[in-house]
C-alpha cells in the first residue's frame, strides 16, 4: 500500500466527504507529490484561512514522515516554515490596515468606543511578545494574533522569532503525535477538537460578558447625562 493510499484510507469519510476531509485529501496528495514543502503550503493556507484545521494537517505530515516519504526533521522544519509564511502574510495585512484605518473601522461598530481601542493597543504594547508567542499555540488566535502585531508595527525580526518559536512547539506536538501514532494519527484530532471547542466557548462567554458590561456602562452614562440635564434646569 502506498503512502497516499494509506493516508486516503485513514481519512476516508463514509458520508461522502466534508470540507475538512476534502482538504485533508488534498493535503495528502500535495505531500505525496512534492514532499515536505507540500505540508508547508498546506499549513500556510491554514494560517490564512483559520477554519482549515492544522490539527488535521500536522498529524498527517507526521504520519507521512513515518512512512518514509520524507524525514521527521523535514516535517517539523517545513510545517514551521509554512506557519511563519502564513503568519507573516497576515502581519502585513495588519501593517496595511494600520492604526488610523483600524480606528475608523472600529468607530462604526456598535458598543465599541475608541477608548476601548486605546486600551487594547496599550495592552498589546505591554504584552505583545507574550501574545504572539503563546497565541501561536491557541486555536483561532494562532492566525488572528498576527494582525494586531502588524497594526502596532511590532519589530519584524521579533515577530518572526516569536512566531517561529511558538509555531515550532505547536507543530511538534501534532507532527510527533502523527509520527508515532501511525495510522491511528486521527486520535489526536479528537483531543484537539475538544480543546478548540473549549477555546470557542470561552471566547463566546467573554464576548457576552463584555457586551453586558458595555450595555450597562452605556445606560449608566445616559442616566448620568439625564440627571445632569435635569439638575441644570
Amino acid at each position: 500500500m502506498t503512502t497516499l493510499t494509506a493516508l486516503q484510507a485513514a481519512t476516508a469519510d463514509p458520508s461522502g466527504g466534508s470540507l475538512i476531509t476534502r482538504f485533508a485529501d488534498w493535503a495528502v496528495h500535495l505531500m505525496e507529490v512534492i514532499g515536505a514543502p507540500g505540508a508547508a503550503l498546506a499549513i500556510a493556507l491554514e494560517n490564512l484561512f483559520p477554519p482549515l484545521p492544522s490539527e488535521v494537517i500536522l498529524p498527517l505530515a507526521g504520519f507521512t514522515a513515518s512512512r518514509g516519504s520524507f524525514s521527521l526533521v523535514e516535517a517539523l522544519l517545513w510545517t514551521t516554515i509554512g506557519s511563519i509564511v502564513g503568519a507573516y502574510a497576515l502581519y502585513w495585512v495588519g501593517r496595511a490596515l494600520g492604526r488610523t484605518r483600524t480606528r475608523a473601522i472600529v468607530g462604526w461598530l456598535p458598543l465599541v468606543d475608541l477608548e476601548d481601542v486605546d486600551k487594547v493597543e496599550a495592552w498589546f504594547d505591554r504584552n505583545g511578545a507574550k501574545a504572539v508567542f503563546f497565541g501561536r499555540m491557541i486555536p483561532i488566535f494562532r492566525s488572528l494574533i498576527s494582525i494586531p502585531a502588524g497594526i502596532t508595527k511590532m519589530n519584524q525580526g521579533k515577530f518572526l522569532g516569536l512566531t517561529a518559536a511558538g509555531s515550532l512547539i505547536w507543530n511538534s506536538i501534532f507532527v510527533l503525535a502523527g509520527y508515532y501514532l501511525g495510522e491511528n494519527w486521527h486520535i489526536v484530532e479528537a483531543y484537539a477538537d475538544v480543546f478548540q471547542k473549549i477555546v470557542i466557548v470561552g471566547v463566546v462567554l467573554l464576548l457576552v460578558l463584555w457586551i453586558v458590561l458595555k450595555i450597562r456602562k452605556t445606560r449608566a452614562k445616559k442616566n448620568a447625562a439625564m440627571q445632569d440635564a435635569d439638575a441644570a434646569k
